[in-house]
């Protein structure tokens, strides 16, 4: 896809990656926005996403970022760099909560629920939630649901992992947590304890992702986050789809942040050598 990167250009991209993760400031994955009565999904409404930047002083990043997220990731754009090397997992089952946060539903580890290891730092996995439908569109195309996992690492800057959904058969991870989030529907704000949660069944299988320099989709749109999208897209229940935005009750259709403006930056995708046939 896109344009055939040779072996050392893959190494500049990951060097300039490098590079730019000195450069841009801080992105602490916990400064989301937990006061989500102060902005809405709603293209229409004063406090809606084209006006995020004018709610606070701290938000500008939200109007005047130049690398904002979600993007459309398109083919035209896209460079293949296999020097980004397969994703490194170490996820690990941690004690947990699931938090009804207005606009999403969002599961917090307690515990050390493990990491991925991007550029030879460690991001440690902090919490998970959806939007539905995508925030990141492929070639112009939404799906219905979009996981984001995200992580911090030691120097609080942060990474996230999109997971793209179709409605079609159930998803067994968010099978798991459906009793859990029947109990929070309506209790905005609510949190309750949910045991021990094992991410493994939410990342996936798929080699093929992603890779680009964005920012954090919700105020106060952070920048300098490190978004990984994996390609292959998975399946959800259209009804898991509606628990998860019935249960918020926000009266909103959507929790999803229209894409921005790619700018200059550059959009990597991994993908492995095919195996040679002898």
């Amino acid at each position: 896809m896109g344009r055939q990167a040779r072996h050392p250009r893959g190494l500049a991209a990951a060097a300039l990656l490098a590079v730019a993760l000195l450069l841009v400031p801080a992105a602490v994955a916990q400064e989301e926005t937990e006061d989500e009565h102060e902005f809405s999904y709603d293209i229409r409404d004063e406090n809606g996403p084209a006006h995020w930047g004018q709610i606070k002083a701290e938000w500008a990043n939200c109007s005047a970022g130049r690398m904002q997220s979600p993007i459309d990731l398109h083919h035209e754009r896209v460079s293949l760099v296999r020097a980004l090397g397969y994703l490194n997992h170490s996820y690990r089952p941690a004690d947990a909560s699931i938090v009804n946060r207005g606009h999403d539903i969002m599961v917090k580890f307690k515990g050390d629920a493990g990491s991925v290891v991007i550029n030879g730092t460690a991001y440690y996995l902090k919490q998970l939630h959806w939007h539905s439908p995508t925030e990141h569109t492929v070639d112009g195309r939404s799906y219905d649901m979009e996981l984001h996992l995200v992580h911090e690492s030691a120097e609080n800057k942060a990474a996230v992992i999109g997971i793209l959904y179709e409605v079609g058969a159930h998803d067994a991870f968010l099978h798991a947590l459906e009793p859990a989030i029947r109990r929070i529907a309506d209790r905005q704000d609510h949190e309750e304890h949910v045991g021990v949660v094992d991410p493994r069944g939410a990342r996936g299988r798929a080699s093929v992702y992603y890779r680009y320099m964005g920012s954090l989709t919700t105020p106060p749109c952070t920048e300098g986050v490190i978004w990984t999208v994996v390609k292959r897209v998975r399946t959800v229940s259209k009804y898991q789809l509606e628990l998860l935005r019935e249960a918020v009750h926000d009266d909103m259709e959507k929790n999803a942040r229209p894409v921005q403006e790619v700018n200059d930056r550059d959009i990597s995708i991994f993908r492995p050598k095919p195996h040679r046939h002898y």
